[in-house]
């Protein structure tokens, strides 16, 4: 059988509001159940990739999703058009599942064209929760923004959608290859291929032994993908005892967590961590499997710091004993890994948020790790952020140095001072109110620079821009930032990862060199810089709001 023996062309209509944000295409579920509302981006995605990358016919495709309410009927869906757009074979992890890292891995390894990943990341799941598509090119990174305006573009003037009806749905629970129409679908084990490359890149020998030595950790996985990779790499190859790994199994609603590996919602773990018979070791990863959060015992460390820690001892793990070429970070994220790579004489790069802009540093070898202070860090292993990665090279460094966490950090502020950061989020905020209050923002930059608020001397005030110093190309309006002399940063920006309303998020960040105030409560620490963020943005007036929903 021929794509077009049974093929359908079905008739549609644009739907508004289909442009791919930071991560991808993010609506809550209802949203995705409409009539032709998933087959119309695929479509556009189908329609615009042979001018954008290169002829589709023959060539492979991955699919995979971290398993939330809807994944299981998208995936068929998805197949049913891939089949019908003349693809020539299929990668989809058994159940439908892989991981974003994962996905990302196996687009690597086998040369795959690209891959489309079903997720909403760290959103909430199950029937009035959120999804999310996005696709990653061949690299294994995602799309960039040519490739993500160019599918907005096709969606506004999409009229129709090709599928095969009336074919059986595949088995995705039984390993192997089958046919669809003339497409071959391969059902692939979704945690091998990640968990080989992960033994490539850290000392297995040494985690098994530092368990064996009788320390214990716990790896919360939220219910979400992260669980069978967890299970696998830390029960099954490095001989933690059964049970290191809780709420391993991945479940549609997440088992009605939120899955955001932060201290807001990662509570349990925070109290599993606390006194003198915790265990050693606390990490958890979100929905997707992408984010990490580090704890040591009744110690949380924050993801700027994570970044800049595993920097500086990067050369104590296997993979990345010959250095580093550089470091990449997004822009709000805390400047200690900039004091890293000064240290280490590495540019440090600084890049808008959305793991896309790291891909081009990555792929033209100028750095080889990267984060985001959203809970993110990875490397040059993959294009996309990868939580067990970060949990394992920490493991690594605790192996190696027989230092725990703690410990680590502590000795990392000693050398090279303390940034005090977090990250303030307004949720839910009307659009049109969090729009005025970026536009009257901006519009105050000019009168800010060389002023002084709340005792601190700002030494620039802008909107930042990135220009890509391996394309060329620019992004503007990344965010607005107040820097302050001596080290000190606000930064205002809006997300893009959430479906309801708008969100701000605000940043700030202390520098301090003073080992002897190392030790502040950290919201004491950023007194001044918050009623800086309120006296500058009139937050509360224009959301609306009496506090932050959030505090990271």
């Amino acid at each position: 059988m021929t794509p077009t023996d049974s093929l359908v062309v079905v008739p549609t209509q644009p739907v508004s509001g289909q442009r791919p944000g930071t991560s991808g295409l993010r609506k809550k579920v209802t949203v995705f159940q409409q009539p032709h509302y998933l087959e119309n981006f695929v479509q556009a995605l189908f329609d615009i990739l042979p001018e954008q990358v290169g002829p589709v016919a023959g060539q492979t495709l991955v699919l995979g999703g971290d398993g939330r309410f809807h994944n299981r009927v998208a995936v068929q869906t998805i197949l049913r058009m891939a089949a019908a757009n003349g693809f020539g074979r299929v990668l989809v992890g058994q159940g439908g599942l892989l991981s974003t890292p994962a996905a990302s891995a196996v687009i690597r390894r086998h040369g795959a064209y690209g891959g489309i990943i079903l997720s909403a990341s760290h959103n909430p799941g199950g029937p009035d929760g959120d999804f999310g598509i996005k696709y990653n090119i061949a690299n294994g990174g995602p799309a960039p923004e040519k490739i993500t305006e160019a599918i907005y573009a096709r969606t506004q003037q999409i009229q129709a959608y090709r599928t095969l009806p009336g074919v059986a749905e595949v088995d995705l629970q039984t390993l192997g290859r089958s046919e669809l129409g003339a497409m071959g679908v391969e059902v692939i084990d979704p945690v091998a291929d990640y968990a080989e490359l992960m033994e490539k890149l850290f000392d297995f020998d040494a985690m098994r032994a530092w368990f064996a030595a009788g320390h214990r950790m716990r790896f919360d996985a939220m219910s979400a993908i992260g669980g069978p990779y967890a299970r696998a790499v830390l029960e099954g190859r490095l001989g933690a005892p059964v049970g290191t790994v809780v709420n391993g199994e991945p479940l549609e609603d997440f088992g009605g967590h939120h899955p955001d590996p932060n201290p807001a919602h990662a509570t349990e773990l925070i109290a599993a961590l606390s006194g003198p018979a915790a265990p050693d070791f606390g990490a958890a990863s979100d929905g997707d499997a992408d984010r990490n959060m580090i704890l040591g015992r009744d110690f949380v460390v924050t993801p700027s710091d994570s970044l800049a820690v595993l920097a500086a001892n990067a050369t104590r793990v296997p993979g990345y004993r010959d250095g580093l070429a550089g470091i990449a970070r997004s822009m709000p994220t805390s400047c200690a890994a900039d004091a890293v790579a000064r240290a280490l004489g590495i540019p440090c790069y600084e890049t808008p948020t959305g793991w896309k802009f790291f891909g081009n540093l990555l792929d033209a070898g100028r750095a080889t790790l990267c984060g985001e202070e959203s809970y993110g860090t990875g490397s040059n292993h993959v294009r996309e952020k990868d939580g067990l990665w970060a949990v394992l090279f920490w493991l690594n460094l605790q192996a190696a140095t027989g230092q725990s966490v703690e410990a680590l950090v502590r000795a990392h502020w000693a050398r090279f001072g303390r940034h005090y950061y977090s990250r303030h989020d307004w949720e839910g905020i009307p659009v049109e109110r969090a729009d005025g209050l970026m536009a009257a923002l901006r519009a105050r930059l000019p009168s800010l620079a060389g002023g002084t608020l709340q005792g601190l001397r700002l030494a620039q005030a802008d909107d930042f821009a990135y220009t890509d110093p391996v394309d060329g190309s620019v992004s503007r309006q990344q965010g607005v930032r107040l820097l302050f002399e001596g080290g000190s940063r606000v930064v205002f920006r809006l997300s893009g990862t959430g479906t309801e309303g708008a969100t701000l998020r605000v940043y700030l960040e202390r520098f301090e060199a003073d080992p002897q105030r190392h030790d502040l409560p950290t919201q004491q620490a950023l007194a001044p810089l918050i009623e800086v963020a309120e006296e500058v943005a009139a937050i509360r007036q224009h959301s609306g709001q009496a506090a932050p929903t959030v505090i990271t």
